[in-house]
């Protein structure tokens, strides 16, 4: 079999890095290779042609996930013409969501990644990677009223829950309490 071109090996890279960041949020970093690149469509033996280790995959595949959600943000703000408020009661009624809730591969870095990053599940590059993702939505999440870090923790921590107690009646109405107590203030 030949070597595949300089684009192609970037196409490949660009989908394991997508694929894992998929995979990581929905089953954690402990993902093997082998069950990352099939799910990819790979070899197993072409990831250690892109990557130097699992950990540098998992660095890169956490920034990727943060960098959508900061381009969730700003379609958000463009979507509602720069209203900040308005964009961010749109992130709060979609992040509550049933849909968010059972979308862990398709959903938010912060609560899927937690747990692995916490455990060094990726070093110190993807430690660093999430925390600069977290803080980042913070920002984005912070009101004259509110703070950012007080309203990110009410949608972690309730999307967690959610998640945990998710088939009993219990779950959605964490979500629908976590809701009200971040937009009854405005």
């Amino acid at each position: 079999m030949g070597r595949v071109s300089q684009a192609q090996a970037q196409e490949n890279r660009g989908r394991v890095v997508d694929t894992a960041s998929r995979l990581f949020r929905e089953q954690g970093t402990q993902v093997s290779v082998a069950d990352l690149m099939k799910a990819a469509g790979l070899t197993h033996g072409a990831f250690y042609k892109q990557f130097a280790s699992k950990e540098a995959l998992v660095g890169e595949a956490t920034a990727h996930a943060f960098a959508t959600l900061a381009g969730h943000h700003a379609a958000g703000l463009e979507q509602h013409a720069g209203q900040r408020d308005a964009a961010q009661r749109a992130l709060i009624d979609t992040y509550l969501s049933v849909a968010h809730r059972d979308d862990p591969a398709g959903g938010c870095p912060v609560a899927a990644l937690a747990t692995d990053i916490a455990r060094e599940g990726g070093g110190p590059e993807a430690r660093r990677v999430y925390t600069e993702g977290v803080a980042g939505f913070a920002d984005f999440l912070a009101t004259e009223d509110q703070d950012g870090i007080a309203r990110l923790c009410t949608l972690f921590g309730a999307l967690v829950l959610a998640r945990a107690t998710k088939g009993s009646p219990l779950s959605e109405e964490i979500l629908t309490a976590a809701h009200a107590a971040l937009t009854e203030s405005g």
